[in-house]
Order: structure tokens, then C-alpha cells, then sequence
């Protein structure tokens, strides 16, 4: 949950590094410094997710870019160096205007509009940064794209369940890994940006970007183009800008628009994460196979827009049919976990699977129908149109 914050003094005590003022005079960077971090300290502290008890964080703004009017960096809230805390930050830009600096985060709906506009931008940049945020939790399209953040073939330990970025708290952005060569890849492709020492931002299409935390060894980026599988860097116990890790492993989160959301429901690397009864509990399932917190989870890769996972709820083979329904005749099954293609949909018979009952048939690329009700898609309707 969100809460605003008054800044008793706050910005002046806070904690504020400037790096490298790219393309900036030292006397324009004079100028620039305290104006921009001032206010870029004001709105990250006045969105940052803070309980009523909480003591104001230090902040670290980063001015990575600069060019005339224009700036671009990150900001990151430091977290105390304790179990169940983690920092918090956004990459922001910045233009100079008669009544102050105009600020907007990522995820922001004005932040795609000033990355169009601004020269700091390169083109590779702008393709991600200026597209129009999706609604909040995708608006029940809970597709990504992404394969799990670790080599496709490999299986890694899923250490803790869903649980919030920074630990007990809601919602259920994050889960931890570990294990296999210890190699962190990106989870798809986007622009990729250090927070901090440790921790990478990779932001993607469909409005969403992933973290990850407790790096050793990562990557310094300033916006770099990276593809699905990009190494990032390894699993560690990095903690530069706050927060606690017992072990090796990357701290991965998940967010949208500007804010962490919930994990549970999407699918990554063919998965589809599921919270427990409590913060670190919880697992994920590919097809029907469940695995919890301290099982193994192979990466699959990444799932297609229009495909589906066969979830036969509970194991054996799904009936592929010649038509919508259970009235056509049999052309034979297709296996729990396998992962169809979908050329298309329409109405037949109605089934019951293990997220409710549907009438929703699919036909697949190679001409077969199967019933929706067992299949794993990300979306609760059809997902490349009606036949």
C-alpha cells in the first residue's frame, strides 16, 4: 500500500550521489545538481512505499545523462540492512521548465511521452520507454513473454515463494532463485539500467520491467539493449543499497506501470507462479505439475502470445477433436505440459478445468480443437481471435 510522506527536512538530510553529467559544463552541472535532486528526491519519497513508522530513507539520485534542458537517471530509496527490507527506485527524466523540473517516473503514462521528446534518448531506447502503459495487472491479460531470469534448459531451486519486494508485504512481486551455473539473464528482452550495485532494471513492452536484487558481478548499464537471456550477472549476497540475503540467489520482481504487482497468475518460463498462505510459501505450476517453495523449476523459455500450456488437470492427455466440441471425432491427444499453438477460437461444449468452466474451444496450428478449460494461456478468452 501506497502512503505519502511530508518531508520534515528530509531532502536536505537525505542522501544524495551524483555521477558522470554527461554533456553538461561544470558550471551548468552547478546549476543542474541541486534544483534536479532536490525534486527528484521530493517525488521519490513522496511515492515510495512507506509505513506511517518508518523512518525516512536515504536516497541515492544518480544523474546518469544531461543535455540542455533535459536529464535522465535513477533514484533509489535505501533500505535498512535488515531481513524483510529491500530498496526501492524508478529511473526518472527530467525537463527544465519556467515553473521547475517536470519529473516523471517509469511506468508513468508521462514518462513515455518526455522519453519521445527527449534528445537523451536513443532510438533503441525510445521503442520500449514511449509505449503506452498497459492497465494495472495487465486488465486480466496476464501474458509476458518472459522466460524464467536463468538459462533455458536449466533447473534452479525456487528458494522462497511469491512475497513482496520487500518481504512480508503485499503485494507479492518477488520470488527468490538459486542454483544451476549461477548465471542471472534477463527474462526478456528491453533496456537495461543499474539501480545500484547489485541490482539491474530490465524495462520491457506491455508496460512491464523486471528486477533483480543481490547480484555479484553484474552488469553497469545506462540504458543498454539487452536480449532475452542477456547474463546480467550472478547470484549473490549483494546488499549495497539495503536488505538482507542468506545465501546466494537473485531477488526477481516483477512489476507494471511504474509499481510492483502481483506475480501470482502470470506465466515465466512456463510457469504460472501461485501465492501461499503467507509471504515466501506458495510455488508454481506447469501444466500439472506443481512445485513449491524448495522444489525445482525448469525453464521452459518463454511462452508465445499465442500459445498455451496443457494443464489436464491432473495429469494423462488432453483429446484433441475435429471440432468444437466433444461431438467431433478423436485425431488423437497431446500431452499434460506440452505447449500448443493457437490459430484461433470459437464456442462448443462447455468444460470444467481447474480455473473454472468454459465454453471456449481453441483450434490449433495443426487444424485440431481442444477445449480451453485445459489449457494455460495467460488470458480467460481467446488470445489470436475468433475463427
Amino acid at each position: 500500500m501506497k502512503h505519502g510522506r511530508r518531508l520534515a527536512g528530509g531532502v536536505a538530510a537525505a542522501l544524495m550521489t551524483v555521477t558522470s553529467l554527461i554533456g553538461a559544463a561544470p558550471s551548468a552541472a552547478a546549476a543542474v545538481i541541486p534544483t534536479l535532486t532536490s525534486a527528484v528526491t521530493a517525488k521519490l519519497l513522496g511515492t515510495a512505499e512507506l509505513s506511517a513508522a518508518d523512518a525516512q530513507p536515504e536516497t541515492r539520485i544518480t544523474v546518469s545523462r544531461t543535455s540542455g534542458r533535459w536529464a535522465f537517471g535513477t533514484a533509489v530509496a535505501l533500505a535498512p540492512r535488515q531481513k524483510d527490507a529491500h530498496p526501492t527506485g524508478s529511473i526518472f527524466i527530467a525537463r527544465s521548465e519556467p515553473a521547475g523540473w517536470r519529473i516523471a517516473f517509469d511506468g508513468e503514462a508521462t514518462f513515455g511521452a518526455l522519453a519521445a521528446e527527449s534528445p537523451l534518448m536513443t532510438s533503441q531506447e525510445k521503442s520500449v520507454l514511449t509505449t503506452t502503459p498497459t492497465p494495472m495487472y495487465a486488465g486480466g491479460d496476464y501474458r509476458t513473454g518472459m522466460a524464467l531470469p536463468f538459462g533455458v534448459g536449466q533447473t534452479w531451486t525456487l528458494t522462497s515463494g511469491p512475497h513482496g519486494w520487500g518481504g512480508t508485504e503485499s503485494p507479492y512481486s518477488s520470488v527468490d532463485l538459486a542454483g544451476g551455473d549461477q548465471v542471472v539473464r534477463a527474462a526478456r528482452a528491453g533496456a537495461a539500467y543499474t539501480m545500484c550495485q547489485g541490482w539491474i532494471r530490465v524495462i520491457h513492452d506491455r508496460g512491464y520491467s523486471t528486477d533483480y536484487y543481490h547480484l555479484w558481478n553484474s552488469i553497469s548499464v545506462n540504458g543498454a539493449s539487452v536480449g532475452q537471456g542477456a547474463v546480467l550477472g550472478n547470484t549473490g549476497t549483494d546488499v549495497t543499497c539495503g536488505g538482507a540475503a542468506y545465501g546466494r540467489h537473485v531477488h526477481f520482481g516483477l512489476r507494471q506501470n511504474s509499481a510492483y504487482v502481483p506475480i501470482a497468475g502470470h506465466d515465466i518460463g512456463k510457469w504460472v507462479l501461485a501465492n501461499g498462505a503467507a509471504a515466501y510459501q506458495g510455488g508454481a505450476r506447469h501444466g500439472s505439475a506443481w512445485a513449491g517453495a524448495g522444489g525445482g523449476l525448469y525453464n521452459y523459455g518463454a511462452l508465445g502470445f499465442n500459445q498455451g500450456v496443457v494443464d489436464a488437470n491432473g495429469g494423462g492427455v488432453l483429446t484433441r477433436r475435429a471440432g468444437p466440441g466433444t461431438g467431433y471425432g478423436s485425431l488423437g491427444s497431446v500431452a499434460d505440459g506440452a505447449t500448443v499453438t493457437i490459430s484461433c477460437s470459437a464456442n462448443g461444449t462447455s468444460h470444467t478445468g481447474r480455473y473454472g468452466t468454459t465454453a471456449l474451444w481453441n483450434r490449433l496450428s495443426d487444424g485440431s480443437w481442444v477445449s480451453d478449460a485445459y489449457l494455460s494461456t495467460g488470458v480467460n478468452g481467446p488470445i489470436n481471435g475468433w475463427c
